[in-house]
């Protein structure tokens, strides 16, 4: 299904649920996908005993990454002008996040509709571990 303008409105929300149960696995693909080897990721040694966290924990490029999916799935490939994020919270194995777009603004510029969101991931406790904004081009 193609999003069109006339399907959104301001405050329409939009959520999806990005991951469910994150496991140590899929950090560690991430860092082999990524080159980012940082051990805090990897390492439960280094992670606990060295660096002081309770456990190793998701890189946030990989948090930004599964909220991107959610946009793309809501808007279409190739359709985003703008994302970017604060990560807010660190994102532990076991994590299960939803993200939402919210549409804060829809514009027409040069004959193309564009639609603004405000972004958010949470986990499984409500806790937000992610923040930001995104703009889209829309069809018709």
């Amino acid at each position: 299904m193609i999003l069109r303008a006339s399907d959104l409105r301001i405050g329409v929300v939009h959520t999806e649920r990005v991951v469910e149960d994150l496991t140590r696995t899929q950090i560690v693909q991430y860092a082999g996908a990524s080159g980012d080897y940082n051990p805090i990721h990897t390492d439960e040694v280094f992670a606990t005993q060295v660096a002081g966290y309770p456990s190793v924990f998701a890189h946030g490029m990989l948090t930004m990454g599964m909220t991107a999916r959610m946009l793309t799935n809501l808007v279409g490939d190739a359709r985003l002008t703008k994302f970017g994020v604060r990560f807010t919270n660190q994102v532990w194995p076991g994590d299960t996040l939803d993200a939402s777009a919210t549409v804060t603004a829809l514009a027409l510029r040069d004959g193309v509709h564009f639609a603004e969101f405000e972004v958010s991931t949470v986990n499984q406790i409500g806790v937000q571990v992610l923040s930001g904004y995104a703009e889209a081009r829309i069809e018709s």
